[in-house]
């Protein structure tokens, strides 16, 4: 199984891009991981709805042209489902069991993600109810993937 995470925007701070790397590190004996960054579209600090709408319309595209053809997308989505470290363990597992090939995780920018995507999400996912930077979110769903594959190995760390 594959996985790929696309995000809008770049990681710019370096703690967080240090955590990011350690634990793609990490990943490598479980899984291809790969992350597409996808570039957030400029628009006016003090942008109107409608140019905030056609913002996060361009970024849409950018996004749907990155998903490989039969892929299984989640959308991160702070309404999506909430799950446990061990439902998303079992999740990896059904997928892996089913031959899902592609795995692809979505993260939207600051304006969140347009309606095509989540339509062309097969589930949608909330880290949390609460509201984390672009770069928080890349860090914990790298961390509670790379958590996911050791609860399936039955590898201490969850714990």
């Amino acid at each position: 199984m594959q996985i790929r995470i696309i995000a809008v925007g770049k990681v710019k701070e370096k703690f967080f891009q240090d955590g990011i790397a350690e634990y793609e590190k990490r990943l490598r004996p479980y899984t291809k991981l790969r992350v597409i960054e996808i570039p957030d579209e400029k628009r006016p600090v003090t942008s109107t709805p409608p140019v905030e709408r056609v913002a996060m319309n361009k970024e849409a595209e950018r996004i749907l042209d990155a998903i490989p053809e039969g892929s299984y997308v989640v959308a991160l989505d702070i309404l999506g489902e909430e799950w446990s470290s061990t439902a998303l363990a079992e999740a990896f597992s059904r997928w892996e069991m089913a031959g899902t090939g592609q795995i692809v995780f979505i993260i939207g920018g600051d304006l969140g993600l347009a309606p095509a995507v989540l339509s062309r999400s097969n589930l949608r996912l909330s880290l949390s109810r609460m509201t984390f930077t672009h770069p928080m979110a890349r860090f914990l769903l790298i961390e509670q993937i790379y958590r996911a594959f050791r609860i399936l190995r039955g590898e201490p760390y969850h714990k």
